[in-house]
């Protein structure tokens, strides 16, 4: 039999005016159905992924990613350097070292975690910088004891570059008759960074060996690498080969990444991000299960054009071909529109809602939008592979018609 044949058919069936108008509303009811699951779906989706790579670039950009804590100091950094910039994913390597501090201004006292940095490998690597006003990482010289505060942090404490603030370190603390007194020196602040994010609340940058001083340990000892890596999220799985690195170059160390501090909320992102799927997801499984009875009923409908097919030689696979094609041709109509309105919407969503004058972030703030074509190639299988398991019933029940039985009153 000519493969053709059941896709000709299921073609004919699914043009025809239905005899029964209840049977051809449940049909549109899932057509729609599926057109609104899969737009909505690429919009919430795509919104997610820019909200998730707007935290990696605002959050992630600004504290260490990926660090190696050696058990000694390292005699020549550079070598060990050199190494690991070797490896696939890493854009750069600089000494690193942080403390946990309180920061002390005239107005108030907040508490805050310094990264001492040496300013012009900071400014090559970290995307601080651009969030920086001009200069202000230049002004970052050993022995000045200038600061970069992150932005909600200076308006907290009440601070502009000029003023100067006290910052007290847990680390470095010695022991007197009165208890034990933290390390504290007076510093100015020479800039302000602002990365949109949490981080402009509780991060601060000093020169490495203004930090090394402050935690009174010797300025010119380096124990701590900080890499930058082309995705902050590979670190976990660069962890490992990083210290096989280290370990080839006779090192003693162990590694850390962003996860220890801000896993947690990256883990949240992704629960709501695939909570936010899964929701939808089901109204596409809904309009599945439509087609499911908008097919049985066309069985019924059809009962004795079956017969006569089968009458005639047409197999049980073809006639299962004929509803399946049916059933699924439903669903293309249905996934096509809901691609075209959903990749549309995407691409002019802060458009749209400006036009509408609807503002969910603020007055001059646009949400963050990343289209993935991996993810609507996950969506279009997905919805396929749903709409094929549900018109298997209504075929199998298609493909069990008796010829005798049904055209016995015929």
């Amino acid at each position: 039999m000519n493969p053709g044949f059941p896709f000709y058919i299921g073609y004919r069936y699914w043009r025809a005016r239905k005899a029964n108008a209840f049977a051809s509303f449940i049909t549109l009811f899932a057509v729609s159905g599926i057109f609104l699951g899969v737009a909505a779906l690429i919009v919430v989706s795509s919104v997610m992924n820019g909200l998730e790579g707007q935290l990696k670039q605002r959050i992630l950009g600004a504290v260490p990613q990926l660090t190696i804590y050696s058990e000694v100091p390292l005699v020549d950094w550079t070598e060990q350097a050199s190494a690991l910039k070797a490896l696939p994913g890493v854009l750069g390597v600089t000494p690193s070292v942080s403390t946990q501090a309180m920061v002390q201004s005239a107005a108030n006292i907040r508490a805050v975690q310094i990264y001492g940095v040496f300013p012009e490998l900071a400014q090559e690597l970290s995307s601080v910088a651009q969030h920086t006003y001009s200069g202000a990482f230049e002004q970052l010289k050993s022995g000045d004891y200038k600061v970069i505060l992150g932005a909600e942090l200076a308006r907290q404490l009440k601070v502009a570059p000029g003023d100067t603030i006290r910052l007290l370190s847990g680390d470095g603390v010695v022991y007197s008759p009165l208890g034990p007194v933290p390390s504290q020196r007076k510093f100015l602040v020479s800039g302000i960074f602002e990365m949109g994010s949490q981080v402009d609340a509780g991060v601060a940058y000093i020169h490495y060996q203004d930090a090394k001083r402050l935690m009174r340990q010797p300025s010119d000892a380096i124990d701590q690498l900080r890499l930058y890596l082309v995705d902050p999220f590979s670190a976990p799985a660069l962890a490992p080969k990083v210290q096989d690195v280290i370990a080839k170059q006779g090192v003693k160390a162990t590694t850390s990444d962003w996860r220890d501090t801000y896993g947690h909320l990256f883990g949240a992102v992704k629960m709501e991000k695939n909570m936010m799927s899964l929701m939808l997801s089901l109204i596409v499984a809904v309009a599945a299960f439509n087609i499911v009875s908008a097919l049985v009923m066309m069985v019924v409908d059809k009962t004795t054009d079956v017969a006569v097919l089968k009458t005639q030689g047409v197999t049980t696979p073809a006639v299962m071909g004929i509803f399946v094609v049916q059933g699924t041709l439903n669903a293309v109509l249905g996934l096509v529109l809901g691609l075209a309105v959903g990749i549309l919407i995407t691409l002019n969503l802060n458009g749209i809602m400006t036009t509408l004058g609807i503002s969910i972030l603020g007055v001059g703030q646009s949400l963050p939008v990343k289209l993935e074509f991996m993810q609507l190639f996950v969506i279009v299988i997905g919805t396929l592979l749903v709409t094929l398991l549900a018109t298997l019933y209504p075929a199998l029940r298609a493909a069990n018609v008796q010829p005798a039985t049904a055209l016995r009153y015929e």
